[in-house]
């Protein structure tokens, strides 16, 4: 078992240095054929996306309904009549790509709320293939780290560690059933922490914990489940241009004109979250 774990580390390790040194919308080693989807072909598999609403997670969603996939869209946030932003706006998008999207309002912090999420799932499309753990919140204020407030610091631990952790928990539980089932077919659980998860940013202290954390996460089931046939992932965005960034995007517009990262751009969601995910 270590072995396999020890693979699937070197694995997402290799996968991040790609992530970090190559523009990837304009290479793969497997050329053009893999870029248009052609090799990721899955046949209906169905994905969990939490945050799907907004961000990296509605990036990770339109890219998934290329790859045809069902796609499960768990949000906090569920207005119905809102059709031009929110997972009613992703809905609307995925119809026009021709996959099934299944909207579920839930709490990921929330541990109730999990079971919910699955139960839904499993009664639209009858199993889970995938799960990507994406949402999570920044502090509501950036502060010194000798300023971080216990309610800051409990808010970002239960939304970002501690309600991904628990989750992954029940569905990898659902994927081992599935499994034992019907070996044939490969499930994957997917982390999306940051760059935050080793680099310090003493202004948001408990955010880069929070990342560290879930980062962690990801080994110690990557270890645990490799000997069930489910492969488990973690993504580190970087400098990605949502609503989580729209606060701070004049200063890092500077940092990046003034060589923060190679590429001098930077990143969207669709790219850094989806097609990474569809490459695997």
């Amino acid at each position: 078992m270590l072995n396999n774990f020890f693979q699937r580390i070197e694995t997402t390790q290799r996968m991040l240095f790609f992530i970090r040194k190559y523009p990837l919308e304009s290479y793969h080693p497997l050329g053009e054929s893999f870029r248009k989807g052609e090799v990721f072909k899955m046949n209906k598999k169905t994905a969990i996306v939490t945050g799907a609403g907004q961000g990296i997670g509605r990036g990770i969603v339109l890219e998934l309904a290329k790859n045809d996939f069902n796609i499960v869209g768990v949000d906090v946030i569920f207005q119905a009549e809102n059709k031009e932003k929110g997972l009613f706006e992703v809905k609307e998008r995925v119809k026009e790509l021709g996959a099934e999207f299944l909207p579920v309002q839930a709490d990921i912090s929330n541990l109730q709320d999990h079971e919910k999420i699955i139960q839904k799932t499993l009664e639209k499309f009858g199993r889970i293939d995938v799960l990507v753990n994406n949402a999570g919140v920044a502090p509501k204020q950036r502060l010194d780290v000798l300023e971080t407030s216990p309610e800051s610091y409990d808010r970002l631990m239960t939304i970002n560690t501690r309600g991904p952790f628990f989750l992954t928990q029940k569905i990898a539980k659902q994927m081992i059933q599935q499994h034992q089932k019907d070996p044939s077919k490969t499930q994957y659980i997917i982390f999306i922490s940051s760059i935050s998860a080793y680099y310090s940013s003493p202004s948001r202290a408990e955010y880069c914990l929070s990342k560290a954390a879930i980062s962690q996460a990801a080994r110690i089931y990557a270890d645990r489940l490799s000997a069930e046939g489910i492969n488990v992932f973690e993504l580190r965005p970087g400098i990605i241009m949502t609503d989580m960034t729209a606060a701070v995007k004049e200063k890092y517009d500077k940092m990046i004109a003034e060589g923060l990262i190679p590429q001098k751009r930077w990143g969207y969601p669709e790219i850094s979250g989806g097609m990474n995910i569809c490459r695997l």
